[in-house]
């Protein structure tokens, strides 16, 4: 007969089964296959079209700049003094409560110069101020 003694089979079997691993494995990723449509939580919402619309190109930022030298300008206008400054702030808030600034000012212009700039925009009254670098 096809029958073995143990004194036949001397050495311990040193092989791995993996076909219950496989198993196993096979049943976790149908599982997720399942689960995974079901975790995404959307609401079905039919959108109203519109036309394409054009950005505002009126309220751009007014440009703030500060060179190397000290000089103020704003939009590239050359500014006397941080009190034309000021006045020259105030009435274009007047126009524009939105107003925001962007500031343009050389690194090699003084902390203290660039500080009286912002105090002076600040006491006109915006306070939307943002400064422009670039980067490296």
């Amino acid at each position: 007969m096809g029958f073995k003694t143990q004194s036949e089979d001397q050495y311990a079997v040193s092989e791995i089964n993996v076909t219950p691993l496989v198993d196993v494995m096979l049943v976790l990723v149908i599982i997720l296959l399942v689960t995974a449509p079901l975790l995404t939580q959307s609401v079905n919402v039919a959108l109203p079209k519109t036309a394409a619309t054009q950005p505002d190109t009126e309220k751009q930022p007014m440009q703030l700049g500060l060179d190397a030298e000290g000089r103020i300008t704003l939009n590239k206008q050359t500014v006397a003094d941080l009190t034309e400054l000021e006045s020259s702030l105030t009435n274009a808030l007047l126009l524009d409560p939105e107003l925001s600034i962007h500031v343009y000012a050389d690194q090699t212009v003084n902390y203290g110069k660039v500080a009286e700039v912002m105090a002076t925009v600040q006491h006109a009254g915006i306070a939307k101020l943002a400064f422009v670098t670039q980067e490296e």
